[in-house]
């Protein structure tokens, strides 16, 4: 065992150095990795790097002498998803070519695992291979009770590429949401500082003031309006922070998102209508990692469907995802 220098491959940039690793070297543990960096023994240019740091073309990463042996069997997640779920994870595609899968997660269904989660979205992505080899890959997340469009890549370099335009802010994304009452302007820019704060009940986001937290930007416009009871809004995310639709609507604009009590408290509910989160993924745009743009838009969940109705409000046809340019 001895140390090893290796320089980055173009097809390997961008990766985070874990990631990267865990490819070259899976036989090493995640236990092991995470010593190696902490402890300085894995340098990117001569330097101590971390795991999440991004890995360019002709940077040269030092190894320190490793174990030897087979890679460790990989985890069988395809075994846990039932026919049952395949069939009903297939008819949540939106959209599916080479490089890309879209689907219109459901509300209430989490992305990935955590305490007391059994069924995830990660774990059952083995069901969506469709004759590919590899399986696809999480690019960008959204709350196990917010629905809509969420992206897979079904390669390493469509993974890289895709989560490039989401850190660069080049994925432009549409959210409805039904908020209690009604905002004091139609249409504005919310710009916000947010930070996790503990609570009684664990950490939340809220907002913070001085040098701790970081800024959060959101674009919203008003759709319609039912008697100030409620209104349907369009929002745009122009940052990614952790509930950050949620922490706006009750925060600043004073009208938690219906079914937000975590938010909103008891304000957030309307007497007849359901407690579910009323928040929704509408529409994706982003490029497309073979060129191009590629659009998508999904279906508003049942029970956002049932309250729009109730509140006399009339939701517009789903456009066809179209990929242009």
């Amino acid at each position: 065992m001895t140390i090893q220098h290796r320089t980055v491959h173009p097809a390997d940039e961008e990766s985070r150095l874990d990631r990267w690793f865990r490819r070259h070297f899976p036989q090493v543990t995640q236990g092991a990795l995470q010593k190696m960096l902490r402890t300085g023994q894995i340098r990117v240019d001569g330097k101590r790097a971390e795991a999440n740091t991004r890995l360019m073309r002709g940077q040269e990463i030092r190894i320190p002498p490793l174990p030897e042996g087979p890679a460790p069997e990989p985890e069988r997640r395809d075994r846990e998803v039932s026919d049952e779920d395949a069939r009903a994870l297939e008819k949540l595609v939106l959209y599916r070519d080479d490089s890309v899968i879209a689907l219109n997660k459901p509300h209430g269904l989490p992305v990935q695992g955590g305490p007391n989660i059994k069924k995830h979205l990660d774990g059952m992505l083995d069901a969506l291979r469709f004759g590919h080899e590899e399986r696809p890959r999480l690019v960008h997340r959204l709350d196990r009770d917010t629905s809509g469009v969420i992206l897979l890549a079904r390669d390493a370099l469509a993974a890289r590429r895709l989560a490039s335009a989401f850190r660069g802010r080049d994925a432009k994304k549409t959210y409805w949401a039904l908020v209690v009452g009604q905002p004091q302007y139609e249409a504005g820019r919310i710009d916000m500082k947010l930070g996790r704060v503990g609570t009684g009940q664990g950490e939340r986001t809220a907002p913070v003031e001085g040098r701790e937290g970081l800024f959060a930007v959101t674009e919203y416009s008003t759709v319609d309006v039912a008697r100030r009871h409620a209104t349907w809004l369009e929002m745009r995310p122009l940052t990614g922070r952790t509930h950050q639709l949620r922490v706006h609507c009750a925060s600043a604009l004073e009208c938690p998102i219906l079914g937000d009590g975590k938010y909103g408290g008891q304000a957030a509910h309307l007497e007849g209508m359901s407690h579910a989160l009323h928040l929704h993924a509408r529409a994706l745009q982003v490029p497309h990692p073979e060129g191009g743009t590629l659009e998508v838009s999904a279906p508003p969940p049942p029970h956002m469907v049932e309250s729009f109705r109730t509140l006399g409000f009339e939701v517009p046809r789903t456009p066809q995802p179209r990929r242009v340019g």
